[in-house]
């Protein structure tokens, strides 16, 4: 199939199957994508939970290395595994992969639960859940990129972008609190059984929404795991918008990604803003990437979207680049809420056109890539940049981390095919 005719087959009305043909609803009035929604968010709210209870327990059960290892070991498998995730998704179906990925995490945040409760069993479940968890995040992770364009129309992907961020950002703000509070109410066995409980909600959610056949589903039949795994790879790479896309979103990512973690912890304390400062520009920037998401979910789709979000890249890194030279604390979280915003649209118009401009029986494996870049690649420049601040101060190495995610809008501005790409109606 050409590039042509796979960015045709994305654009065509999907056929659910044992129901009729209904005309395009707006995706926020929309039954079926507002399961898919809920389900969506009570996962997230219990993943939010989990990782608090998890590093609430291994603080109490060893050492602070020791939990700092406990929690970051989930990243390995997920690294690894995450293609081949892609691959299960194109071969049995997103909704199959979702489904069985969040059972499979609900009885082991519930099994680790009521271990904590009769006993105390040391740090090795710990290890064993966040490995489990990650291998499990490497299969859910791109069933989940592949689900929207079979719940909704083309048309309203930009809006289940927007509708999709907005799950992340309330999930972020109420999940913390929420898991503080079982923490505090039963400690972490309690956490966890309520993590487990709100991933538990999702399932029979997920159970009722109706999934649609796209043409090329079915592709994979016949052929190896390792096969559809280098056809994945080749379709990106030959691909002439999803290539320079995919590249564009490493980049932004990579310059993103450093500043706004590890780097913005050390601005604070180099500028004497403490962790209250550090909360409200990082408030700032969720405030901005959630208004984003709703702007999205509002509207619904914003034209030459190929414009759009390069322009977006290129204004976000001048953000980055001003951060560190704001006069006070109340002028960063200014700048955050801008920096934000501009991320937030560009991130949510990354994912509608991978949506849209993937062949249908790719978009696991294209999930699976993105995902990569975002979840493995962008955080090696958290080190970098911290090394980095140590010896330059902040100002130069947020410069260079702007400077590498602009590049990402550049590329995006230099090719044809991408800068001229549109949002289906």
């Amino acid at each position: 199939m050409t590039d042509h005719e796979a960015t045709t087959a994305t654009t065509e009305r999907p056929v659910l199957t044992g129901f009729p043909v209904l005309p395009e609803r707006p995706a926020h009035r929309d039954r079926n994508v507002l399961r898919w929604l809920g389900a969506y968010t009570a996962s997230m709210l219990g993943d939010n939970i989990y990782y608090l209870a998890l590093s609430w327990a291994a603080v109490q059960a060893g050492t602070p290395a020791q939990a700092g290892l406990v929690t970051a070991l989930s990243a390995l498998p997920r690294a690894l595994l995450m293609l081949g995730g892609g691959v299960l998704a194109d071969r049995f179906g997103p909704r199959k992969v979702v489904i069985s990925s969040d059972a499979v995490r609900c009885v082991t945040v519930l099994a680790v639960a009521v271990l904590l409760l009769t006993a105390s069993p040391g740090l090795w479940p710990l290890v064993l859940l966040s490995l489990v968890f990650g291998t499990v995040d490497a299969v859910f992770m791109p069933a989940v990129g592949a689900l929207p364009a079979r719940i909704t129309g083309p048309g309203q992907l930009t809006r289940v972008q927007g509708l999709r961020g907005l799950a992340i950002r309330f999930a972020g703000v109420v999940g913390a609190p929420l898991g503080g509070l079982g923490v505090a109410l039963g400690g972490p066995a309690t956490a966890f059984g309520l993590a487990g409980l709100l991933i538990a909600v999702s399932v029979p959610l997920l159970v009722r929404v109706r999934i649609a056949d796209l043409p090329g589903d079915g592709r994979t039949a016949g052929r190896t795991p390792w096969r559809d795994l280098k056809d994945g790879l080749s379709y990106i790479r030959n691909h002439r918008v999803l290539a320079p896309l995919v590249i564009a979103l490493a980049l932004g990512d990579l310059g993103f990604v450093g500043p706004l973690n590890i780097g913005l912890t050390l601005l604070a304390e180099e500028r004497g803003w403490g962790a209250s400062g550090m909360g409200w520009v990082l408030a700032g920037v969720g405030a901005g990437a959630g208004m984003a998401a709703l702007l999205l979910a509002v509207r619904g789709r914003l034209p030459h979207a190929g414009i759009v979000m390069p322009v977006s890249i290129l204004t976000g890194s001048a953000a980055i680049a001003a951060l560190p030279h704001a006069p006070d604390v109340v002028a960063a979280a200014g700048v955050a809420v801008l920096l934000g915003l501009l991320t937030g649209l560009s991130g949510a118009l990354c994912g509608a056109l991978l949506q849209t401009q993937s062949d249908p029986a790719y978009l696991g494996r294209v999930s699976s890539v993105a995902g990569i870049v975002s979840l493995g690649l962008a955080p090696l420049g958290m080190p970098l940049s911290a090394a980095a601040i140590g010896v330059w101060g902040t100002g130069p190495v947020f410069a260079v981390s702007a400077a590498v995610c602009g590049l990402g809008g550049v590329l995006a501005l230099c090719v044809r095919d991408l800068r001229q790409v549109q949002l289906p109606h």
